[in-house]
């Protein structure tokens, strides 16, 4: 169903009054953000964003049924022989990583569940070039897993969690297991996670009430709460009503803590960073729906079926598997990434325009 114009409009007028202290528009991605550590031509676009960040997607499979990421009547899975292999999730990733690909990011579905996910994590930390190795988890497993994929090279989590009240969290992910994700969260802080991200998505009354309950979280932990706008996905039944806007999640924050500053943010940030006078941890709004920053965006997605995406909200994808599995050498998989990589539009289109184009749920294409 379309949204009706009375609600749009309500949305620009609510952005335009929206205080410039909170806000800044996208900036353009400088020419020099990568000098000292160059990228190949395969991972330039022709905005001149140079693409340094990779998303896998490990698994299709996850142990919740989280209503903003799969229907509920479920998801077809991805056959597991049409699946990347260990061997193959490897050899791409070294392609992006001798590319100037710094940053890799594993997710799902649920990676976690994954019965290889310590050796991944130790093949893919050993790749020479790579900074980063992230990883973004529901949290239901993590709190036992948590040291060896740390000793596997494991440096930066994100761990999803949208309601600090565990029949909520029943009720939004189909699932129990509230205290255990707790508990993960504890566990990451204890093995010196610093910050320790905590995703939550916020939608209209569901958890909008708990705002300033997650920022609490920041007192006296480590936590990054990074709130996200609800975004549109084939099966979750978005609507404009469910968004709960940046600009009205800043409303009432401030509202109730006083002494938030602006984190000075890399042109390739997708949050918006927040410190807050007294608290040991930030906070964060991530805000792909009312204030786009495609402009720095430096993001790839590798998906778990083997399909390339270079826009998380764009249709477009291509197969690295199918030639990888036919014999293709590097060489020719640069030349099929570097192509992806130029058609990769300016920006994605409006959030109504969105919720319209055909996309695959968040479950397969990878959190």
């Amino acid at each position: 169903m379309r949204p009706c114009i009375s609600s749009i409009a309500k949305w620009h007028s609510r952005l335009r009054n929206f205080s410039s202290k909170y806000t800044t528009s996208c900036e353009k991605y400088p020419a020099d953000a990568h000098k000292d550590n160059p990228v190949s031509n395969m991972l330039s676009d022709s905005f001149g964003r140079q693409h340094t960040y990779l998303r896998i997607s490990l698994s299709e499979r996850c142990n919740l049924r989280c209503q903003y990421c799969m229907p509920a009547e479920g998801v077809e899975l991805t056959p597991t022989p049409q699946l990347l292999t260990p061997n193959e999730i490897v050899r791409l990733a070294n392609l992006f990583v001798s590319s100037g690909v710094s940053k890799i990011r594993l997710t799902g579905g649920e990676p976690t569940i994954r019965k290889d996910i310590e050796e991944i994590c130790l093949q893919l930390s050993s790749l020479s070039g790579l900074k980063t190795l992230a990883m973004t988890t529901n949290g239901i497993t993590l709190a036992n897993k948590l040291p060896r994929l740390k000793e596997c090279g494991l440096s930066l989590l994100n761990i999803s969690l949208d309601t600090l009240v565990p029949a909520k969290f029943e009720f939004m992910s189909r699932r129990k297991g509230h205290d255990r994700v707790m508990k993960a969260i504890d566990a990451a802080i204890e093995l010196g996670y610093n910050p320790v991200k905590v995703n939550c998505v916020v939608m209209r009354g569901f958890n909008d009430d708990e705002i300033c309950d997650f920022v609490e979280l920041t007192r006296e932990k480590p936590i990054n709460i990074r709130f996200i706008e609800f975004m549109p996905f084939d099966g979750n039944v978005w609507k404009v009503k469910k968004l709960v806007p940046y600009s009205e999640m800043m409303d009432i924050v401030v509202k109730q803590f006083t002494g938030l500053e602006r984190i000075k943010d890399d042109p390739t940030e997708t949050a918006k960073n927040f410190r807050i006078d007294g608290h040991r941890g930030t906070v964060s709004f991530i805000t792909s729906m009312t204030e786009h920053f495609c402009a720095g965006c430096n993001r790839l997605r590798l998906l778990a079926d083997g399909n390339f995406k270079v826009c998380l909200f764009g249709p477009s994808e291509v197969s690295l598997r199918d030639p990888l599995r036919s014999g293709a050498d590097d060489n020719e998989l640069r030349e099929i990434i570097g192509a992806a990589v130029k058609r990769k539009k300016a920006s994605h289109a409006g959030m109504f325009d969105i919720a319209k184009t055909p996309n695959r749920p968040m479950i397969h294409i990878g959190g």
